[in-house]
């Protein structure tokens, strides 16, 4: 700025107007040009993770104005972090995630974004999600525990064309099978965690007898069947690519289709939660890979599904904890939510 003004000085010093009114007027042009706007990775349109991120702008009380908002795949905006287009991006993934070990590995200066109590407050008063704290020792990068939020993957079912004995070997080639998926998320698919993240969900009746023949209570309210017709090609509802949800689904399809003799189970890439579940309900899915949250919204008929309920989805079992990553990177001019220039 001194370099500036000096040159306005020797401008009049040397009597050339036209020179210091130029000079001026670029000074103050310069003044008023506003910071960039942050760019923000929200995931898919009809995900879990862009309504998570949707609560935290509220939150923040960030307005759509004060950011350049990208609503792509989580692939796309990983490779856009890596290439420096994009400030943060954010989804749930399992814990740890490859997606992160491996941009890290690109990059070297990784970081993820801590929500203040405050925030978390917030959504947990206006969301099913929970607050929950990543260890230091989840990634080598890490110089502190981190806190974000958390909910479940859990597997639905289509009511009108999952049959009784079709949910029971489902549940069983996963909970029985899940240590021959070589997933990371694999060693949540077991007897032991399979029904959390069912809490006031309805379940498959076939689920239920599954689990109870193994020894398990089940306490949650059972679903009604409508079969209306005997199918024996099915789809299963997984999410974009990069995230967790897709190449989970695709080894899920190929076990069931292993070890269940007459059908057939394609995985499809899909925007995630709400878009399975929405799928789900027009007939378009017969099994949905599933945020738990958005599961109770979209059979309460709140939330997202606020003015259409989800009458024909029922619980199978849980996949894996789900867990909300901010990721960021420390050589970004914005790298936490409480460097984004807000708006008046």
């Amino acid at each position: 700025m001194k370099k500036e003004w000096m040159t306005l000085i020797h401008a009049g010093r040397y009597r050339k107007p036209w020179l210091l009114v130029a000079s001026l007027l670029g000074l103050l042009a310069s003044c008023d040009t506003p910071p960039p706007k942050a760019r923000l990775a929200l995931g898919p349109a009809h995900s879990a993770s862009h309504q998570v991120g949707n609560h935290l702008l509220t939150a923040y009380d960030i307005k759509a104005q004060d950011i350049d908002a990208e609503h792509g795949r989580f692939d796309a905006a990983i490779e856009d972090l890596e290439q420096g287009r994009i400030d943060i991006a954010m989804g749930f993934f399992g814990l740890p995630s490859r997606n992160v070990d491996s941009l890290q590995a690109a990059t070297g200066d990784l970081k993820l974004v801590s929500l203040s109590d405050a925030v978390l407050d917030e959504i947990e008063k206006n969301s099913g999600y929970r607050r929950f704290t990543i260890p230091k020792a989840s990634y080598l990068f890490l110089e502190q525990d981190v806190n974000t939020l958390a909910a479940s993957a859990v597997l639905m079912a289509n009511t009108h064309t999952v049959s009784d004995e079709l949910a029971y070997q489902l549940a069983s080639v996963v909970y029985q099978q899940g240590n021959s998926i070589t997933h990371s998320q694999a060693p949540f698919l077991t007897l032991a965690h399979a029904l959390e993240g069912g809490e006031g969900l309805r379940i498959h009746p076939g689920a239920k007898r599954f689990y109870e023949e193994q020894g398990l209570t089940v306490n949650l309210a059972v679903a009604e069947l409508n079969l209306t017709n005997n199918k024996q090609a099915f789809m299963l509802g997984s999410g974009s690519q990069g995230g967790t949800y897709y190449p989970l689904g695709g080894e899920l399809a190929s076990r069931w289709n292993q070890f269940i003799p007459s059908i057939n189970i394609t995985s499809v890439a899909t925007d995630g939660s709400l878009e399975n579940l929405s799928s789900l309900a027009e007939g378009k899915l017969d099994l949905s890979m599933t945020v738990n949250t958005s599961a109770l919204d979209a059979q309460a008929g709140t939330g997202h599904f606020a003015n259409t309920a989800v009458d024909n989805a029922a619980f199978i079992g849980q996949l894996y904890p789900e867990v909300f990553h901010i990721i960021s990177r420390a050589s970004n001019p914005i790298s936490s939510f409480g460097e984004i220039p807000t708006s008046q």
